[in-house]
């Protein structure tokens, strides 16, 4: 057996990869490709793999799950109103969440102003956001 090395680097300094499950992969890579602009890097029968913005994202093959009823996966966004506006003319369509006062758009903010969400759907109902942060 090899000696542990003690000067390992923790995870804060190793690459991220994230992980979301499907039951459907063909209207998954739709989505995340098309929809959400990742840029697709391979398919085998485990996962679809892609790129955002130099996080892999593996969109993982299942039979069946029970989506939560929270976020799971999410994007820092310059200007959020602008981001929902792109997405929703790509038909996404943002969530509504009662005792959340949600502007028109569906855009969230945080107490203090120090954060603005807006909330959708992937098509396995993963709850997904676009957050901007002052």
């Amino acid at each position: 057996m090899l000696p542990l090395k003690e000067s390992y680097p923790m995870l804060g300094t190793e690459k991220l990869i994230t992980f979301i499950p499907t039951r459907n992969a063909s209207k998954a890579r739709e989505f995340y490709e098309k929809r959400l602009g990742l840029q697709f890097l391979s398919d085998d029968h485990f996962a679809i793999v892609m790129d955002a913005n130099g996080t892999m994202l593996r969109i993982v093959r299942v039979k069946d799950f029970t989506p939560h009823s929270f976020t799971v996966l999410g994007w820092e966004v310059a200007h959020i109103r602008d981001a929902v506006s792109t997405l929703s003319k790509k038909g996404i369509q943002f969530e509504r969440y009662p005792g959340l006062d949600q502007d028109d758009q569906g855009v969230w903010e945080a107490p203090g102003g120090a954060a603005k969400v807006a909330w959708f759907k992937d098509p396995d109902g993963n709850v997904l956001s676009i957050s901007q942060h002052s």
